[in-house]
């Protein structure tokens, strides 16, 4: 398998599973390597990968990560008849949530994506709050409803004005990058190095009840409208597997306050899709984002809350400067005032029920091939 396979050597993404084959047992580890997932229990003889997470494993620090990495890398390169034996189909496993999420927190780091909403919602003001270029904005979220790939989701219900309560009718979309963190912090204090504490990324789907959310978030933030649920790859590529895709992050002015200047380059040069029932509805660029993720994860514990393993902090919609570049449906259907029109004829202002919606995702990797992230999707259900 060469660099160029999207699933190769240069990616090896981490995920949790477990096989028709062996019935009742708990869910394993493995990493993907094309159409296989290596059963790393088996293969390296390590039992911390059969604890059906990989929170484990995250715990054992950042030396073990890349030593673990460089292990599995050289099992299938130089004795790939071995780790064959260890090999399984994708198509004989199915897939759980990678992480036991310790903590959830969101941010909204794109400036395109700050100031379409600030146009659509505040037209006669200036689009964005005047912290916005201060500080990465975000809130906690809950991690309780953070579910894999492929899992269900009803439409929510909730209050959507003075008296008015019912199913969402403006349900949307976020198309995100996610962070896993597994180097904790003690309580009070600070982060080292961003890689010596996050693992690798996944992308996220955080799914929003707009007209839930306009009721309730003055003046404290997003709660109902964002809690319901949020949709996570079951795979983690580890940040080695991006080394390809790091760039200078974005010009920022004002300068940031001394513990958000950024001591390494962390802008990510991906590219997201997101397809409607199929369809590609838009491509956002994660590389234009505005606040990077070393800053996020400075901010986030800079009053000294402390990081945990597990815990997953995201980015926000990502967004891009073109109308097809946009990471949410209420930016693409400009909150429904411009549907967009598939191409069987029907359109779409927010999500219908029983509409999958699928996120994934290209970066260049370490040895000039590319590699493709795990898909996040989804299917919406009726309201109960």
């Amino acid at each position: 398998m060469t660099a160029a396979t999207p699933w190769g050597l240069d990616h090896l993404p981490y995920g949790v599973f477990s096989r028709a084959d062996r019935p009742g047992e708990t869910p394993r580890v493995g990493v993907r390597y094309g159409d296989h997932v290596l059963d790393l229990a088996d293969a390296l003889h390590d039992e911390v990968f059969a604890t059906g997470s990989l929170n484990a494993f995250l715990s054992r620090g950042a030396a073990a990560w890349r030593d673990t990495r460089a292990l599995i890398r050289s099992k299938l390169a130089t004795d790939p008849v071995a780790a064959g034996l260890h090999l399984v189909p994708l198509d004989r496993v199915e897939l759980h949530l990678p992480i036991e999420v310790a903590d959830y927190v969101d941010f909204y780091c794109s400036l395109e994506h700050a100031s379409n909403l600030g146009r659509m919602f505040r037209p006669d003001e200036e689009p964005l709050k005047p912290n916005w270029r201060h500080l990465p904005v975000g809130y906690h979220g809950r991690a309780g409803t953070v579910v894999a790939s492929g899992t269900p989701v009803v439409r929510p219900s909730g209050q959507r004005g003075a008296g008015v309560f019912g199913p969402s009718a403006k349900l949307d979309i976020e198309a995100e990058l996610g962070f896993v963190v597994g180097a904790p912090t003690a309580l009070g204090e600070r982060p080292g190095r961003f890689a010596d504490h996050v693992f690798g990324v996944t992308l996220v789907n955080d799914w929003s009840a707009r007209d839930i959310q306009a009721w309730e978030y003055v003046p404290l933030g997003p709660f109902l409208g964002k809690s319901f649920a949020t949709s996570i790859s079951p795979w983690i590529t580890p940040l080695e597997a991006l080394a390809g895709a790091r760039v200078p992050g974005r010009e920022q002015d004002p300068e940031p306050l001394d513990y958000l200047r950024r001591a390494e380059e962390w802008g990510l040069d991906l590219t997201l899709e997101v397809r409607l029932n199929g369809e590609v509805v838009s491509r956002p660029p994660y590389r234009g984002m505005y606040w990077t993720p070393d800053q996020m994860l400075a901010h986030m514990a800079v009053n000294g809350a402390s990081l945990r393993v597990g815990d997953l902090f995201a980015s926000g919609t990502v967004s891009g400067p073109e109308a097809g570049q946009r990471g949410s449906l209420i930016e693409l259907t400009w909150n429904g005032t411009e549907p967009v029109k598939l191409s069987d004829g029907s359109v779409r202002a927010f999500l219908e029920d029983c509409d999958t919606v699928s996120i994934t995702a290209t970066a260049p990797g370490p040895e000039g091939g590319l590699i493709t992230l795990g898909e996040v999707s989804g299917t919406i259900l009726p309201a109960r």
